[in-house]
């Protein structure tokens, strides 16, 4: 069945991708991202001319969240998938990051996600059902070293995530994360530069080392065994394809380098957390509207 999706960074990699992949499936796609009539504007028309509605919105502002959520559902009468994926990416001696760098990165992957949900949720409780699609990474599971900023803004989402899935359950509302591996996307080019180059100096040879990790990112992202970014779409296009009350809570797409494990043994310690509390009922959805009841 044909959904209204809205999906948020989609001027280019995984977003961009997923709009066009679920708009071939038949879905009405609302593709948003910032300055669509400047610096965006080419991936604007490029999406336009495949039929997909592009909406301007800059996670990292209410106003604008809120008027382009409105606009969504003005245009088309309801919302049923919200697609939280813009992100920023940070790489590099944390301590050469300084606290505004670090505020403006969990204001795009945590803050921005939390914008968007109280944009959105509204029309999903009045209409007793919806699916939000989060995009963590596997790195909001398991940690490396230099990454740690980045890391701990999808940590966070894991939390955030988690919080809402259960608190939206009885209302009819899914809520599933996506854990993406390493995939050959924008995010390197575009992630954060440390603001600070004199502390990264006082390590050493330990402050080339990050350097040398993205490298060799690189040389694999450009190798014919790199992996293919357009499997996230196509796990995303299942996930809006399943029956409500089916999904799982957590898709890793690509290697998972042990997110797997930590995934299965959070899910049991969640689960027990859950029974102890009373509250186990929440972590199964309820796919009929409580006004069906009567």
């Amino acid at each position: 069945m044909s959904k209204i999706i809205l999906i948020t960074g989609a001027s280019s990699g995984f977003g961009r991708d997923t709009a066009e992949t679920l708009s071939k499936a038949g879905h009405r796609v609302f593709a948003s991202m910032r300055d669509t009539t400047g610096r965006n504007r080419p991936h604007a028309d490029a999406l336009r001319a495949k039929g997909i509605e592009v909406v301007e919105l800059d996670v990292t502002d209410d106003k604008s969240v809120e008027q382009g959520v409105a606009s969504v559902i003005a245009k088309a009468d309801r919302l049923d998938v919200l697609i939280n994926n813009a992100g920023l990416g940070s790489a590099g001696i944390s301590e050469s990051f300084t606290a505004d760098q670090v505020r403006a990165l969990f204001d795009v992957n945590v803050i921005g996600v939390q914008r968007t949900l109280r944009a959105a949720l509204p029309a999903f409780r009045r209409q007793g059902e919806g699916l939000v699609v989060n995009i963590g990474s596997f790195l909001g599971r398991v940690t490396f070293p230099f990454f740690g900023l980045y890391g701990a803004s999808k940590f966070a989402l894991e939390a955030l995530t988690d919080s809402y899935r259960y608190e939206l359950s009885q209302l009819g509302v899914d809520v599933v994360l996506v854990q993406p591996s390493s995939y050959p996307t924008n995010m390197f080019s575009s992630a954060q530069k440390a603001g600070d180059a004199e502390r990264a100096a006082g390590y050493g040879e330990i402050g080339a080392i990050p350097g040398k990790m993205v490298e060799r990112l690189m040389d694999l992202f450009a190798s014919e065994n790199a992996p293919n970014p357009h499997d996230v779409a196509e796990a995303i296009s299942r996930i809006v394809a399943q029956p409500n009350g089916s999904r799982a809570a957590r898709v890793i797409v690509g290697e998972s380098l042990g997110a797997d494990a930590v995934n299965a043994q959070a899910a049991q310690v969640q689960a027990h957390l859950l029974e102890g509390l009373g509250l186990g009922f929440l972590d199964k959805l309820r796919t009929v509207p409580a006004e069906a009841d009567a």
